[in-house]
């Protein structure tokens, strides 16, 4: 498995059409595809450029964490720029073939539940042939208890 790439399979054809007894077996040719896929990091965005540039650095953390992710971009739901529309451009212009916006929220709020997703449905509809889906906010998770802990210094 190559870490940013995933292999998806596509139907070409059906050899030996009957099935049955003593009719032979019907075999499905399948040929592997590449897909070039984008990880689109998007924040609320921020007035402070301090507070935008944070998501940039956990940007450049993350493709330092796994090299093989083949795009990496970030972008703001509002107040700065980049803005999701100009995120999903970035990643379409790289070759993205799949993008998968990971809201950097924690809580599964009006934001990431709703406004995030439509503001990607809008800016992903002039490119139909890219795949594009919405993960969950970061929520609970033990490495979040983790970082807690470590900032109350326990």
């Amino acid at each position: 498995k190559g870490g940013g790439r995933r292999i998806m399979e596509g139907f070409i054809g059906v050899v030996g059409g009957r099935r049955g007894p003593g009719l032979g077996r019907t075999t499905v040719i399948c040929n592997a595809i590449e897909v070039k896929k984008a990880l689109l990091l998007v924040d609320h965005g921020s007035r402070r450029a301090a507070a935008n540039d944070m998501l940039t650095d956990v940007k450049e953390m993350i493709v330092g964490m796994n090299p093989d992710v083949d795009i990496v971009e970030a972008a703001h739901m509002e107040l700065a720029d980049p803005n999701i529309s100009m995120g999903i451009e970035a990643c379409v212009e790289k070759g993205a073939e799949e993008i998968i916006v990971v809201p950097y929220f924690l809580s599964p709020g009006r934001h990431s539940s709703k406004d995030i997703p439509e503001m990607v449905h809008e800016a992903i509809s002039g490119h139909p042939n890219v795949k594009i889906s919405v993960a969950e906010p970061l929520g609970v998770h033990s490495k979040i208890g983790e970082v807690i802990l470590e900032r109350a210094g326990l």
